[in-house]
Order: C-alpha cells, then sequence, then structure tokens
C-alpha cells in the first residue's frame, strides 16, 4: 500500500475527479478526510468504510475559514498528525468576458483560488511540526492555455499553478512538497451535460481520442502524495491526453 497509515484531507471528495481520489488513497491505506458541502459525501465514506477502508465525511465549505481551520485541528488532534491534503474542491460559472458578472467572478475566486488558500494555511503548521506534508491542488489545463467564457475559471487555474511554486520555495526545507495538477476534459458529471454535438469534436480534439475518467486523475494525485514523489515539488503534472503538447 503506498499511502499506509497515511491521514489524507481531500475536498470537494463527493465526487468526480476528489469521489475517485478518496477511494483511491483509501485503496492504498489512507484514512482519509472528505470535506464537501455535498450531502453525497456521507455515501462516498461509508462506501470507503463497508469496503474495508477508513474514511469520514464533513460538510464544510472551504471558503470558511474559522470551520476549516476547526477541523483541521480536530483531525490533527484525533490522528496526530495530516500527511496528505488534496486541494480538489472547485467550481464553474461560465460566461463571456463582456456578460461575467461581479458575482460569477467572486464565486469561482473564493471556492477555486482562496478555498485552496485557506485550506493549505490551515494544514502547514501541522506538516511544520512532523517535517513531513503533501500539497497537490487542482489546477487546469484551462489555466496553461485559457477557455472561451472561462475567465474566473482560467484565472484561478493559473493561480494555482503559480501557488504551488511558490509554496514549494517556502516550505521545502520543512519537508512538505507543493504541487499541482492539470486534468483535461474528464468525465464528471459537469462534462456529461455538454451536448452530444460538441462533446464529438471535444473528443475529436485529444489526441488520444478519448476523455478521461476520473480514476486517471486520481493516479497522478496518487503519485505526487506518495513518497515516490518525494523530490518532485513546484510541477504541474498535466493529465489531458496530449492536449496541452
Amino acid at each position: 500500500m503506498r499511502l499506509k497509515e497515511k491521514i489524507a484531507i481531500v475536498t470537494g471528495g463527493a465526487r468526480g475527479i476528489g469521489q475517485a481520489v478518496a477511494q483511491l488513497f483509501a485503496k492504498e491505506g489512507a484514512t482519509v478526510i472528505i470535506i464537501d458541502l455535498l450531502p453525497l459525501g456521507q455515501n462516498v465514506a461509508d462506501s470507503i468504510n463497508k469496503s474495508g477502508g477508513k474514511a469520514e465525511y464533513h460538510a464544510v465549505s472551504v471558503t470558511d475559514k474559522s470551520a476549516i481551520d476547526k477541523l483541521f485541528k480536530e483531525v490533527n488532534d484525533r490522528y496526530g498528525k495530516i500527511d496528505i491534503l488534496i486541494n480538489n474542491a472547485g467550481i464553474t460559472r461560465d460566461r463571456t468576458l463582456d456578460k461575467m458578472s461581479e458575482e460569477e467572478w467572486d464565486a469561482v475566486i473564493d471556492v477555486n483560488l482562496k478555498g485552496v488558500f485557506l485550506c493549505t494555511q490551515a494544514v502547514v503548521p501541522y506538516m511544520k511540526s512532523r517535517k513531513y506534508g503533501r500539497i497537490v491542488s487542482a489546477a487546469s489545463n484551462v489555466g496553461l492555455r485559457g477557455n472561451f467564457g472561462q475567465t474566473n475559471y482560467a484565472a484561478t487555474k493559473a493561480g494555482v499553478i503559480a501557488m504551488a511554486k511558490t509554496w514549494t520555495v517556502e516550505l521545502g526545507k520543512h519537508g512538505i512538497t507543493a504541487n499541482a495538477i492539470a486534468p483535461g476534459f474528464t468525465m464528471t458529471d459537469m462534462v456529461k451535460k455538454i451536448p452530444d454535438e460538441h462533446f464529438a469534436a471535444i473528443k475529436a480534439s485529444i489526441p488520444l481520442q478519448t476523455v478521461a475518467e476520473p480514476i486517471d486523475i486520481a493516479y497522478g494525485y496518487l503519485y505526487l502524495a506518495s513518497d515516490e514523489a518525494r523530490f518532485v515539488s513546484g510541477i504541474c503534472l498535466t493529465i489531458d491526453g496530449g492536449t496541452s503538447r
């Protein structure tokens, strides 16, 4: 088991990529703390526990600093450590620049960027105290190349990559690695809503001629969270079938 006895926090773990990460990490021996506002997170935790893994679910917003600080302290007090933070929670509010409202901009910035900042800031003291930590945050290939109608989303994902590079410099001396993952189109609930004709065009634009499954992205998280990646920090691992070549 690659994560045996590790304590891993996964934000946005109720569905999609986050769910796949939570399930894979539990299978690899980690105790998984699922954070999500969707009640489906409890179903994911129950499924993991029934299959012999260890997981718990907490309905907390990543934008609520006091709630995040409280929860992370409780987790550290209960288990004596926090080894891994997966900043996966994210939302979209797509609109072209001229039509995007300030509320749509703020909502995406709050969850995708500020949420990553708050969760990482909360976990770092516990990682520093043990001279060990793995922080992996969800970027996107949109953060590398932009995308029509996603000014807010692209900005947050580019910001996530920049934060990971900054944290690498700040936290490396404490035994903490910080990386990002940039998925391409992945078969999440959000992608499944794309009309068939547009979906066909998306597949055709990907060199591998297929769309990723959540588990394909989860394996990238597993590598960067494992001790196999002990000397990997400050990178953005792109998993998009060659789209961002």
